[in-house]
């Protein structure tokens, strides 16, 4: 019983210190594109844009869409989409093509297991980032995003 109750508490401690907390260094890490183009994401970056629902991608595709191209690379931001939930005949068939058809790189977590990113319900994760450590992490909504950049 101690057994378990250990490995349980490891498993716990192990699942929740993968996570991008604030003062975290995100190192360097890839993810593919819209387009199957590999993407690193390193000290670069300064803010990291995060969606796990269909309604906050949307929210923040509507604000990209009004931009030019080049946005988020001129502001040193990436937007990242959590899609590993959507049936890959979904993903294959809808999510990819109508994707392919913005100006702009989504960069996409596609395996289940990646718990790198925090959540919460109905809202975009927002990470700033100075010199790959993270300096906040935001909850936003639709109305939030413009005050980003």
């Amino acid at each position: 019983m101690i057994k378990k109750v250990l490995f349980l508490a490891m498993f716990a401690t192990a699942l929740f210190s993968n996570s991008f907390n604030q003062n975290s260094n995100i190192g360097s890490f890839e993810l593919t594109d819209q387009f199957d183009k590999k993407h690193t994401v390193n000290s670069d970056v300064k803010t990291m844009i995060v969606s796990f629902e269909k309604g906050t991608s949307a929210d923040l595709n509507d604000f990209l869409a009004t931009k030019e191209k080049g946005f988020l690379e001129a502001n040193n931001a990436v937007f990242i989409a959590d899609i590993s939930g959507m049936p890959s005949i979904i993903t294959k068939i809808f999510a990819l093509p109508k994707m392919k058809k913005y100006n702009y790189n989504i960069l996409l977590i596609t395996d289940d297991e990646d718990k790198r990113f925090l959540q919460q319900e109905e809202k975009l994760t927002v990470y700033k980032l100075n010199n790959g450590i993270v300096t906040s992490v935001q909850y936003i909504t639709k109305e939030d995003i413009p005050s980003l950049f």
